[in-house]
């Protein structure tokens, strides 16, 4: 008995039980950052729950169904959830298209390459709230882009219109965030056989080809990774519209279910609602992500 248990203990703790000494505090940090929050939260939904004094011992008995219902059937929930669909096909794409295509060419041999590589990667490490100003500037009613556009600008004006706003935001977050996702595309870039470029250039085939045929398909894992990375951080959205449309304006155009989980939690007090709001986020959130992996890894 003595011996079976010997022969257990190495199939348990792994080839190099040292592993689980080092990965250890990051255990202990997701279970006290993420999971216990996502326990309360979903603990939280399933209650009447509502905040009291400190020390108050309050009965907070439980409801069921009844927070989820009240999130399913309010339009302005809906009508976020809508919104944040909309901004993730227009910013997972895009930030796909820009990430990979600048990636591709600051690997390149071109002349100030390592400054470019910075100054894309610069908007990424910048504060919100600063960048969100230069975007004001530009996409204001009196804006740059505007007075460039003449009596071609759009009336009303793209952060205060309900077409346009939600696809302003999308564009503006895809810009921001391009250089952390073209650092990743760049470290992928390293593990791309110089022998097979070497090859499609002897069949014959020009940049453009070997782009298609030899750098896509290397890049699909690392491409995968963007896609999900984005479309998580994109289901997350709230800073850009709480700054760009004072609160996601106009008329919940671009209101996203983080922006109402806020509104709902702590502005209103109504912390069982936006729990129901963020489990029900978290529910869409995983499923598209695994979704978006397996269709990309079957191609």
């Amino acid at each position: 008995m003595t011996g079976l248990r010997a022969a257990r203990m190495p199939s348990l703790l792994g080839r190099h039980p040292v592993g689980l000494l080092l990965t250890a505090p990051y255990v202990v940090f997701v279970a006290v950052v993420f999971a216990y929050p996502l326990g309360f939260a979903v603990w939280m939904s399933f209650h009447d729950y509502f905040f009291a004094a400190p020390g108050a011992t309050v009965e907070r008995p439980f409801v069921g169904l009844e927070n989820y219902a009240a999130v399913l059937g309010d339009p302005a929930v809906r009508r976020a959830f809508l919104n944040v669909a909309i901004f993730l096909v227009i910013n997972v794409p895009l930030t796909v298209a820009i990430a990979l295509v600048l990636a591709v060419a600051l690997n390149g041999a071109i002349r100030g390459r390592t400054f470019l590589r910075v100054a894309f990667y610069v908007p990424y490490v910048t504060a919100s709230v600063a960048v969100v100003g230069v975007w004001l500037f530009l996409f204001s009613r009196e804006g740059l882009v505007n007075q460039v556009l003449g009596p071609l600008a759009p009336d009303p004006s793209w952060l205060v219109n309900e077409a346009l706003a939600m696809p302003v935001i999308a564009v503006f977050v895809a810009w921001k965030q391009s250089g952390f996702f073209i650092l990743l595309y760049l470290a992928a870039l390293q593990n791309v056989p110089r022998e097979l470029y070497e090859a499609a250039s002897v069949d014959g085939a020009g940049r453009a080809r070997s782009f298609w045929s030899v750098t896509v398909p290397a890049l699909r894992p690392a491409t995968v990774l963007v896609v999900v990375l984005a479309t998580i951080t994109g289901a997350n959205l709230f800073t850009e519209p709480y700054l760009l449309t004072n609160g996601g304006g106009p008329n919940g155009a671009s209101a996203s279910p983080v922006l109402l989980m806020y509104q709902r939690g702590v502005e209103q007090g109504l912390p069982d609602v936006a729990a129901a709001i963020g489990v029900l986020l978290v529910i869409g959130v995983v499923a598209l992500s695994l979704l978006n992996r397996r269709l990309l890894e079957a191609r």
